[in-house]
């Protein structure tokens, strides 16, 4: 590996420029903006993992997402073909977290230029990820701003609707076992930091270590954000699931006790591996623990709750569908995410 620079690598992704107490200072502004803005069939407030809207009997979920800086690496390695499947992933995951099945799916392309086959490219990965989520494409929209935009650069957007199918019949209770769902690596969150990080130690995305089975760093880091639904969907069918959650931006910290209702969890780092691209760049970022945890999924990308004694049937019904997943913590009764 080619030798670092000599100042101190960025190790934070708030020394990345990525602030996530700004974020959610956003969130507490906004909230009493969009009370301003309801109707009567709403449910819930802002800053669930999807918005939910009463239609007549139907209860319908939606989120909106994009992929955030993992379009830089895309457009540094000119590949295009898994960008959409992280796009559809990031809001049907969302969707799937709140209870959803995915319906349809709209996507917003913003670029300096066209490049009809960078959008046919594109395209295809949204129309790959939709299959794989059940939802249909339903549309979008593509806007050329060369005054916006670099001529060869673009942004993405996407956003899911769908339908509750599933409300737990009962809520998560103390003792109940958090269920880890396997990630395929990073996922579309913390990638400010991680080519902050690449940038420092001089990376190539073409790099071949060891670590990475001698596959081309930039590679590893393109792989597809993975997509539950189907898997999870299943697991509503056979066992009494409780309370969910998508691991993106805030990590396992922020994330699972969203949907906990002041409870909160125990969760044992040992009891699933860490992608090895992820302990990679916590040593060369000389990143603390307690960053790791609240800036990437560490390796779990979607967590849900079941009885004690259903966990090991839930991971053989998940692994059916080819996502690993490991027992990893209990619910407590004190609020929070505790790690031992």
């Amino acid at each position: 590996m080619p030798a670092p620079d000599e100042k101190k690598p960025p190790n934070s992704y708030a020394a990345a420029g990525v602030s996530i107490e700004r974020g959610n200072e956003a969130v507490r502004r906004i909230r009493p903006l969009a009370a301003m803005a309801a109707r009567p069939e709403v449910m819930g407030t802002i800053g669930n993992f999807a918005g939910g809207f009463r239609l007549n009997e139907a209860e319908l979920l939606a989120g909106a997402d994009g992929v955030g800086s993992k379009l830089l690496l895309a457009q540094e390695m000119n590949r295009f073909d898994s960008i959409g499947i992280d796009l559809v992933a990031m809001n049907v995951n969302d969707v799937l977290a709140a209870g959803g099945e995915p319906l349809f799916f709209l996507d917003y392309i913003a670029m300096g230029r066209v490049i009809p086959e960078k959008i046919e490219e594109l395209v295809a990965g949204m129309a790959r990820g939709c299959q794989e989520s059940g939802a249909a494409l339903l549309g979008g929209e593509t806007a050329e701003m060369p005054e916006l935009y670099p001529q060869d650069t673009f942004d993405l957007s996407g956003f899911a609707v769908g339908r509750r199918v599933f409300s737990p019949a009962r809520a998560a209770r103390e003792g109940d076992v958090v269920l880890g769902l396997a990630s395929s690596g990073f996922h579309a969150n913390g990638y400010g930091l991680v080519r902050a990080i690449a940038k420092h130690s001089r990376l190539s995305w073409d790099a071949c270590l060891p670590e990475l089975e001698h596959r081309p760093l930039g590679e590893v880091l393109l792989a597809p954000t993975t997509i539950y639904v189907r898997a999870v969907m299943d697991l509503w069918s056979q066992l009494n699931v409780g309370a969910m959650a998508h691991i993106t931006g805030g990590g396992l910290v922020e994330n699972v006790p969203r949907t906990l209702e002041g409870l909160g969890a125990v969760i044992h780092l040992d009891s699933w591996p860490r992608p090895a691209e992820m302990a990679l760049f916590q040593r060369w970022g000389a990143i603390e623990e307690s960053e790791m945890l609240r800036t990437f999924n560490c390796g779990i990308g979607f967590t849900l709750t079941v009885k004690p004694g259903d966990d090991v049937r839930a991971c053989a019904i998940l692994a059916q569908h080819g996502i690993p997943a490991w027992a990893i913590g209990t619910i407590t009764g004190d609020a929070g995410v505790r790690f031992v």
